[in-house]
C-alpha cells in the first residue's frame, strides 16, 4: 500500500480538512494545547517527528497540532472492523493519516521502515515513535534503531517532540478521554548527514538513535530507563 493512494481524491482531502477543523476546535476549546517549538518544522520537504508515546491519544494531537498532514503507522486491525463503526473507525483513522501495516512477526519491522521511507520519498511528514510501544509507566525507554536507519536512508531530518500531559487525558491509553492540561513540544531539527552510507553499522544506528531519544527526554522531562518498553511491559 502505498502513501500515495491515500493523497486521494477531493472528497479524501476534502474529508480530512472537514476532520481537522472540527477536532481541531473541540481540542482547543476543551483542551487549550499548548505547542511550543512548531516552528522547527519545515513547511516542505521530508520531516521524521519522533517523540515519546504515552497514551494511545497521542497520534491524534500530534496530528491536530501541526498544520502538515502527518501520516503514522498504525495496526491494521483498526480498519479492518465489520458493520458500521468498523468503516467509520477505518474513515476516521485514514483520514488522521495513519497508514496500517500488518506489525506482527519477523517482516513486521521492515514493513513500517518501507511504508516510512515511502512517506518520506513523497517529500511528506512521517510520525514515528521510537520506542517502539506506548510507555507502561510513563517513563521514556530506550528506542529502537529503525528511526536511525529510516533518517539515514532518507536524508530526512528529525523533528523531535515530547508529548506532556497526554497521559492525563486518557490513562493507560484506554476509557474516554479525561479533561487535562497537554503541551506538545518540538525541538530544533537533527541532521544527521554526517553518517551517509553507515546505516548497517549497528553502533552507528545505536548512537543516532540514542541522540534522538536524548532530546525528547530534555523536552519532555521523563525518566529515562536504558531497556526496551516491551521488555518492561513483558515484566
Amino acid at each position: 500500500m502505498t502513501v500515495t493512494a491515500r493523497r486521494g481524491p477531493l472528497f479524501s482531502r476534502l474529508s480530512r480538512s472537514v476532520l481537522k477543523v472540527i477536532l481541531g476546535l473541540l481540542m482547543r476549546v476543551l483542551y487549550r494545547p499548548v505547542v511550543e517549538g512548531i516552528e522547527h518544522i519545515p513547511g516542505e520537504g521530508p520531516v521524521i517527528l519522533a517523540g515519546n508515546h504515552v497514551t494511545f491519544i497521542d497520534s491524534m494531537f500530534l496530528s491536530l497540532v501541526v498544520e502538515r498532514q502527518v501520516y503514522f503507522i498504525g495496526k491494521d486491525e483498526y480498519v479492518t472492523g465489520k458493520g458500521v463503526k468498523g468503516r467509520l473507525m477505518a474513515w476516521f483513522f485514514t483520514t488522521c493519516g495513519m497508514i496500517p501495516v500488518d506489525r506482527d512477526g519477523a517482516r513486521g519491522g521492515v514493513a513500517a521502515l518501507m511504508t516510512g521511507r515511502r512517506v518520506l520519498d513523497e517529500g511528506r511528514i512521517f510520525g514515528i515513535y521510537p520506542e517502539g510501544t506506548r510507555s507502561p509507566d510513563g517513563r521514556l525507554y530506550r528506542g529502537r534503531t529503525g528511526i536511525a536507519r529510516l533518517a539515514m536512508m532518507t536524508g530526512a531530518p528529525v523533528v523531535p517532540f515530547a508529548m506532556i500531559g497526554t497521559d492525563k487525558v486518557q490513562p493507560g491509553g484506554k476509557g474516554m478521554p479525561r479533561i487535562a492540561p497537554v503541551t506538545v513540544r518540538f525541538g530544533a531539527p537533527l541532521d544527521f548527514a554526517r553518517y551517509e552510507g553507515m546505516d548497517r553499522d549497528r553502533y552507528v544506528l545505536r548512537a543516532v538513535t540514542d541522540e534522538v531519544m536524548s532530546h525528547v527526554m530534555r523536552l519532555g522531562g521523563q525518566e529515562y530507563v536504558d531497556i526496551y518498553a516491551t521488555k518492561a511491559k513483558a515484566a
